[in-house]
């Protein structure tokens, strides 16, 4: 089998937006999308151990780019556990690195909860929603089905 059989940038459409913006392709737990200065990382389902590579992939690409401006909305994760938590504070860190910064959107308590028990409320003040600007509906790009 040859190498670029496992290459995931091999796998991506030609004429797909993730293909033109560096982004990693949708997978079940996370999907990116670029508006404005801001690296959108929607995140969904249960974020725990066996999810955590799939939100890596997509958090390395949004704060690998110059001053990664990224929020990560975590509005439709339904479960998130330590080693999602971990992943956060990697990519903040990352972002912190490069010049940017790192935001969670949230509007779920048990996330809110988990952010406080853990001590990085602090860290990660959640804004209840997306700036206007980032929304899908006013034309912030391609947007796969949430």
């Amino acid at each position: 089998m040859p190498p670029e059989t496992n290459d995931r940038a091999a796998q991506l459409p030609e004429g797909s937006a993730a293909y033109y913006s560096g982004l990693p392709a949708v997978n079940p737990y996370a999907h990116s999308r670029v508006s404005g200065p801001f690296t959108v990382v929607v995140v969904r389902g249960e974020i725990d151990m066996a999810a955590v590579d799939a939100l890596t992939e997509h958090l390395d690409a949004a704060t690998s780019r110059p001053v990664p401006q990224v929020l990560v909305d975590l509005r439709s994760v339904d479960f998130l556990d330590c080693s999602g938590l971990r992943v956060l504070c990697r990519a903040e860190r990352r972002a912190k690195e490069r010049g940017g910064s790192l935001r969670l959107v949230s509007d779920q308590p048990r996330i809110h909860r988990l952010l406080r028990v853990s001590g990085l409320i602090g860290r990660f003040p959640p804004l209840a929603e997306l700036p206007p600007e980032c929304r899908p509906e006013n034309g912030s790009g391609p947007c796969p089905q949430e």
